[in-house]
């Protein structure tokens, strides 16, 4: 009777264990987030994408109750941020700030993982269309002025994008294949080098995204002839400028940012995640930080952002046949 007893006790004392387990396991799982979170921007301070993680890490305590630690990994045009993420814990500790290099790197065969496969969108944030600028001591005042004159004078106009391959280059060669001329793109390591070669005399066209030129535009020192988003923007310093699509050119293209994990994060986990962004983006703060840097705020909760990335996919994926920029890029690599 007493080895009954024992056994029953015993199993009773196994079975109460397995349930404490359980249920640890269960709190284990629900209390995300417990700890800070890494956040891996691929850029170095100070760039748009680290100022807009910063955004974030200022209101993550507010919504997710828990610290963002902004970890920037700047190199290969994003790879070396998104390789590290690709590899890291799918926890929810490990996010990472996107854009759309992101789907870029792939088709250039410039990384051995396929981004958008290997990482989960969690939500999209913001966008930002790319002007089309001239010197205002520049006789034109119009699209068609520059390519009345480029077509007069083949092989005289510089273009400054902001590298090969980068989205303001891809711009840069749809453009002259559009309008049927001869220009000279001109590679710089970004839009501030850029810029200051427009400023300098040594360019006569620049391709960058608004916050890089606000301030000279602005005073007029700078003029935009076309803007590549669908409609013309809300910022009252560029809502006189036309968007390519409205001259007549096939040129719509955004460069958009937003916050990615591992591929393997449960849904429980990033259910949290993307809910906790959710409120960060739609907190007014946050508005007012983005359009600071001559940004949009544009959400897109993960689905969306999926089908978003699939669509642009295609898109770079033909304007890159339209090209040879994919060549420039291998034979940069000899």
């Amino acid at each position: 009777m007493q080895k009954k007893s024992l056994v029953f006790l015993m199993m009773g004392l196994f079975i109460t264990g397995i349930t404490m387990t359980g249920c640890t396991m269960t709190e284990e799982k629900n209390d995300y987030p417990n700890k800070p979170i890494n956040v891996i921007v691929p850029f170095t301070a100070g760039g748009s994408s680290d100022l807009q993680a910063r955004t974030l890490e200022k209101l993550a305590p507010k919504y997710l109750d828990q610290n963002f630690i902004i970890l920037n990994k700047p190199g290969g045009g994003g790879s070396v941020a998104w390789n590290e993420l690709v590899t890291s814990p799918s926890d929810g500790y490990n996010i990472g700030i996107s854009y759309a290099a992101l789907l870029l790197q792939p088709l250039y065969g410039s990384t051995k993982y396929h981004y958008p496969t290997a990482l989960e969108p969690i939500v999209q944030f913001s966008t930002t269309p790319l002007l089309f600028v001239v010197n205002t001591d520049q006789p034109w005042q119009t699209l068609d002025d520059l390519i009345k004159f480029s077509k007069q004078n083949p092989n005289k106009i510089n273009l400054g994008h902001a590298g090969i391959g980068d989205i303001s280059h891809i711009i840069g060669e749809i453009f002259a294949k559009e309008a049927d001329i001869s220009i000279n793109q001109i590679p710089f390591k970004g839009a501030s080098e850029s810029t200051a070669a427009l400023l300098g005399g040594h360019i006569q066209i620049v391709v960058a995204s608004p916050g890089a030129l606000t301030e000279q535009i602005a005073s007029g020192k700078l003029r935009a002839l076309a803007i590549s988003s669908e409609n013309r923007s809300t910022n009252p310093i560029f809502a006189q400028t036309p968007t390519f699509k409205e001259l007549g050119y096939n040129i719509v293209l955004e460069n958009w940012f937003g916050i990615i994990a591992p591929k393997e994060i449960t849904s429980e986990t990033k259910k949290k995640l993307e809910a906790g962004l959710t409120k960060m983006i739609a907190d007014p703060e946050f508005k007012v930080n983005i359009e600071k840097l001559g940004m949009e705020v544009s959400y897109l909760n993960s689905e969306d952002s999926k089908k978003k990335w699939i669509a642009d996919n295609e898109k770079l994926s033909n304007m890159l046949k339209e090209t040879d920029i994919i060549e420039q890029i291998q034979a940069q690599k000899k």
